[in-house]
């Protein structure tokens, strides 16, 4: 089972889940990052790095929330590989917990 990004990292994208990752996992959209099902090896360090709570093993992904593990799959196709860390959005902390993001998703 993969790991997958949820809601909360839109507009917030924290990488400190990407430098942690060892097998460069993780995809960079516009203001969203993604994990590559393909790639993941469950390796578990990615979860506890994201200061969001964005990232859920598959299992665990919470009910309202199981869509965006088709979503990590299908934008991971697309999306290129991201493995060092960058700056989060400056205005991450007015994000962080904000319900019902996905509208503001950029693909």
């Amino acid at each position: 089972m993969a790991f997958v990004v949820t809601e909360n990292c839109i507009n917030c994208k924290h990488t400190t889940c990407v430098e942690v990752c060892p097998v460069d996992a993780f995809r960079e959209g516009p203001n969203f990052l993604v994990i590559d099902p393909d790639e993941c090896i469950d390796c578990n360090l990615c979860p506890v790095e994201c200061p969001a709570n964005a990232i859920f093993e598959e299992d665990e992904v919470p009910e309202d929330q199981r869509h965006f593990i088709k979503l990590n799959a299908e934008l991971a196709q697309s999306w290129p590989a991201i493995a060092v860390r960058i700056d989060a959005y400056p205005d991450y902390e007015k994000w962080d917990g904000v319900e019902n993001k996905l509208a503001l998703l950029e693909r």
